[in-house]
C-alpha cells in the first residue's frame, strides 16, 4: 500500500486547514467507513453541544472502524465531514481535532459538508473514511 500526498504549488497550502489537496493511492485493498458520530458501544451520546467533543469522539470511532478492517489513520486517503449549522468559526476546533488524529501523518483529501441536520438531533458531526492498505 501506498500513499502519496500532495499539495501542488498551483495551489493554497492547505495543510493550516487539516487537509492535503491531493491523495494518489495505490494498494489491492480499499476499506470504505460508514459515517461515525459522537456515541459510544452502547449509543450513549458523547459531547451533546460540544463540537470539539464530538469531533474527537467521531475519529476515535473511526480508528476502531479502521481497526477492524486492519488499517489506520495512515491509511486514509479521503474524509468527508458532514457539519450540522456550519460556521467558519468551527473550523480550528474541527481541524484541531483532524491534526491530533491523523498526527504524525499528513491529514488526507478532506470535504467540510455543513448540512442542516444529521440522523439524530444530539449529532452535530459525522465523519465517513475511505482507506486503502495492501
Amino acid at each position: 500500500m501506498k500513499i502519496k500526498h500532495i499539495n501542488p504549488k498551483t495551489l493554497f497550502d492547505s495543510n493550516p486547514y487539516a487537509f492535503t489537496q491531493v491523495v494518489v493511492t495505490k494498494g489491492k485493498r480499499m476499506i470504505h467507513c460508514s459515517g461515525q458520530t459522537a456515541c459510544d458501544k452502547k449509543m450513549n451520546f458523547v459531547g451533546v453541544g460540544d463540537l470539539a467533543a464530538q469531533a474527537e469522539c467521531a475519529l476515535a470511532n473511526l480508528g476502531l472502524a479502521l481497526a477492524a478492517a486492519g488499517a489506520g489513520p495512515e491509511h486514509v486517503a479521503r474524509i468527508r465531514m458532514y457539519v450540522v449549522q456550519y460556521k467558519p468559526d468551527y473550523l480550528p476546533i474541527i481541524g484541531a481535532a483532524i491534526g491530533k488524529f491523523f498526527a504524525p501523518h499528513p491529514p488526507p483529501a478532506n470535504t467540510l459538508i455543513g448540512v442542516q441536520s444529521l440522523a439524530l438531533p444530539e449529532f452535530m458531526i459525522e465523519i465517513e473514511a475511505t482507506a486503502v492498505i495492501d
